[in-house]
């Protein structure tokens, strides 16, 4: 996959941070000695992290180099790593590991959320929100558009992610891990200028595999049948508005 560009996700970064205070707040830990940001982006969730546990090592962690780059402009008194979680292990002191839309990218991820949680010591927090998108109308108009345009590469021809799993599979996966499992989906309505902002918003996160690998002219052909299908699903309100409907999966895990 190519690699992602920091500035493009960050147009969007108070409303992409909003699940991240969300998870954050059930986050059951008053203290803790060391924390790692998996998929940290560009250190915006990092951030709130450092807000919030004052005396505790917060570790930044991410496979692009792009948004380390970001995040260690944004934070550089921090630690940022470059690995990549489906493989990485967490030191045996780790008192939480907090991954807000990471995982949803991580091929088998439900085996890597278990072997994460089996390696923290007791008492310790795995805290994990996912996209829960992959029904919704503009996710499903990628593909549609690629395909109906010839536009369909060795990247797009494939499924890109799934949706999570359901969180009966979930319980059954890591709770018998932990001490407790708290799990609950959100939608977020987003509130945005108009349909070239929903194309905006994509282009940061679900358009990537479909975008990068066009050359120009046919990129710029794809984004434009993009917003039109998007355009005629989401229709303005009174003050020339869209709203995009965000669904969202989250789990708390006390080892």
């Amino acid at each position: 996959m190519p690699d992602w560009d920091s500035r493009q996700y960050l147009k969007f970064e108070s409303d992409r941070t909003r699940p991240t205070r969300d998870l954050l707040a059930q986050v059951p830990l008053a203290r803790a000695r060391k924390i790692v940001d998996l998929g940290c982006g560009p250190g915006n969730s990092t951030e709130l992290l450092v807000a919030r546990y004052l005396d505790a090592k917060v570790i930044g962690l991410d496979s692009s180099p792009d948004m380390l780059v970001r995040a260690r402009e944004r934070l550089p008194a921090h630690e940022f790593v470059q690995a990549d979680v489906a493989t990485w292990q967490p030191a045996p002191d780790t008192d939480l590991l907090f991954a807000n839309a990471t995982f949803q990218w991580v091929p088998d991820h439900p085996s890597v959320l278990k072997r994460l949680l089996q390696a923290l010591p007791s008492g310790s927090v795995l805290a994990v929100q996912m996209p829960d998108n992959m029904n919704e109308a503009p996710l499903n108009f990628m593909g549609e558009i690629a395909r109906e345009g010839g536009w369909v590469t060795a990247e797009t021809d494939k499924r890109q992610r799934d949706n999570p799993l359901d969180p009966e599979e979930y319980y059954d996966l890591l709770r018998p891990h932990c001490q407790s499992l708290d799990m609950w989906h959100s939608v977020y309505a987003h509130v945005l200028d108009n349909a070239a902002a929903i194309v905006e918003w994509f282009k940061g996160t679900a358009l990537r595999p479909y975008t990068t690998p066009l050359s120009d002219a046919a990129r710029d052909a794809y984004l434009a049948a993009f917003e039109t299908r998007v355009a005629a699903t989401f229709p303005p309100r009174y003050d020339g508005k869209v709203i995009l409907n965000f669904p969202r999966f989250f789990m708390v895990a006390t080892r």
